[in-house]
């Protein structure tokens, strides 16, 4: 009953509340869409933070979405001895990175004061559940080895039974519970995701390509130039 609720229950819910809050949040708190920010406040410790966060993450996604979408082409690539190495270590790399990033990230938000000031409980929850992810997928990576394969007998199937509406949860019963968490974390994130800063992430600009050239207009009882003007002939007298 445990796995029906966590690997054919959940998953659809988190779901549910991602696309119904983040489409409320979108027409009805537009001016929330964003990142919100805090560079400001404090700049040096979110650099060392946010930049290898943003580039590994990237990276992994990417990853983990090639595997999902294109599971045959993506058991070719690791079909060589020589090719699956050079992925793994790969992957492990930009997960330690990603994690040492993450905890930079927390401890910014748990010690600057400005910065504390601005955040809020959901950031937090945000915080550790992203923290989470890593840490279970490093761990992952580095004791329950060639996840670029078995996961495509396990984890892949597991996804593609959700989309097609007919969970199979025996596939994710049988994992490790490293791997259960990580995989059931992953939703929770995406719950997470409309009510958080990580909006963001999917805010796409492309009206700014059709909207009209921006007219300013001084609100001044004569034109800058002239005050200008009028300026410099009082200083020389």
């Amino acid at each position: 009953m445990n796995d029906l609720i966590l690997f054919g229950v959940v998953p659809y819910v988190a779901v549910a509340l991602a696309i119904s809050a983040g489409l409320y949040r979108y027409f009805v708190e537009r001016y929330s869409w964003s990142s919100q920010s805090s560079q400001f406040l404090e700049n040096r410790a979110l650099f060392w933070g946010s930049v290898p966060w943003h580039y590994g993450i990237v990276l992994i996604l990417l990853a983990h979405v090639l595997a999902f979408l294109f599971p045959t082409g993506w058991g070719v690539l690791v079909g060589r001895p020589l090719r699956l190495y050079l992925l793994e270590v790969t992957g492990l790399a930009l997960g330690i990175g990603t994690l040492v990033a993450a905890v930079l990230l927390l401890i910014r938000r748990a010690v600057g004061a400005r910065v504390m000031a601005v955040t809020s409980v959901i950031d937090w929850l945000v915080l550790v559940a992203l923290l989470a992810q890593v840490l279970t997928g490093v761990y992952i990576a580095m004791f329950l080895r060639w996840g670029s394969v078995w996961s495509l007998h396990t984890v892949v199937p597991w996804l593609w039974s959700l989309v097609k509406l007919d969970p199979q949860i025996q596939y994710l019963a049988a994992m490790p519970a490293v791997v259960q968490v990580h995989a059931v974390n992953a939703f929770v994130l995406v719950a997470l995701f409309p009510y958080s800063r990580l909006v963001h992430a999917i805010s796409v600009p492309l009206s700014y390509f059709a909207r009209p050239y921006q007219i300013v207009v001084w609100n001044r009882p004569f034109p800058i130039a002239a005050h200008l003007a009028k300026s410099e002939e009082s200083e020389r007298r």
